[in-house]
């Protein structure tokens, strides 16, 4: 039992600055964008910036530790700033799970160049090992959870702004959103189809990394 215990804080300490680095990521990147295209709502906020605990979400946090999937706290934006509202809001939608998909293939590079360069026998470079590959891991599942197309995901705000009668339906359960997505991860519903397209996303960024990777001259002597 003791053991088990030590295996899964030894997992936490993997996973708190994998976790920490995708949603800091995923929330500035959002605020940024909407920074970008005119809205001085994030910065006037205080979202932008690397701060983790302007961003976390307390059962979005909780989820992304125990499922690998969850959410941060929304940055708020005010769409009236954008010359144009519905392509302003997609983008700012879309910039936290392109970014987490982004961290997801530099660190899944990394990861690989790793595993040819680092000595075998070294335990600094096992735990880098561990780490980048958990930052794959947690960015993917962030990047994927997030386009769900339910509130207060950022899918749901993609899916508004495409089908503007979408928006009085959401408006009925939105302030239950974190609630049900919650009750959906614990029981399980979510798991076969969110695992089945983490997965498909990890294999197409891996072929892309493998295309990369085997063009290094000390390829041939290592094996992935």
């Amino acid at each position: 039992m003791l053991s088990y215990y030590i295996l899964q804080l030894r997992s936490f300490v993997y996973v708190v600055p994998a976790m920490l680095t995708a949603i800091i990521f995923h929330e500035c990147a959002h605020g940024w964008v909407s920074d970008r295209l005119g809205d001085p709502t994030p910065r006037a906020s205080g979202r932008l910036t690397l701060n983790p605990l302007k961003h976390l979400d307390f059962v979005g946090t909780i989820c992304l530790l125990f499922f690998h999937m969850g959410w941060a706290k929304p940055v708020p934006i005010n769409p009236q700033y954008y010359q144009n509202r519905k392509k302003g809001v997609i983008l700012v939608s879309l910039a936290g799970p392109v970014t987490n998909f982004i961290l997801a293939f530099l660190s899944l590079l990394v990861y690989g160049l790793i595993l040819i360069y680092a000595p075998e026998a070294s335990s600094l470079w096992n735990t880098l090992e561990v780490i980048f590959y958990y930052c794959v891991v947690i960015n993917i599942g962030l990047g994927v959870f997030n386009l769900i197309p339910l509130p207060p995901l950022d899918g749901s705000h993609v899916l508004e702004e495409l089908f503007p009668a979408v928006r009085n339906f959401f408006q009925r359960f939105r302030t239950y959103g974190s609630l049900i997505l919650l009750l959906l991860l614990v029981s399980g519903a979510l798991s076969r189809p969110l695992s089945w397209l983490d997965d498909a996303v990890l294999n197409g960024m891996w072929r892309i990394v493998y295309q990369i990777l085997i063009r290094l001259p000390v390829f041939s002597t290592h094996t992935l």
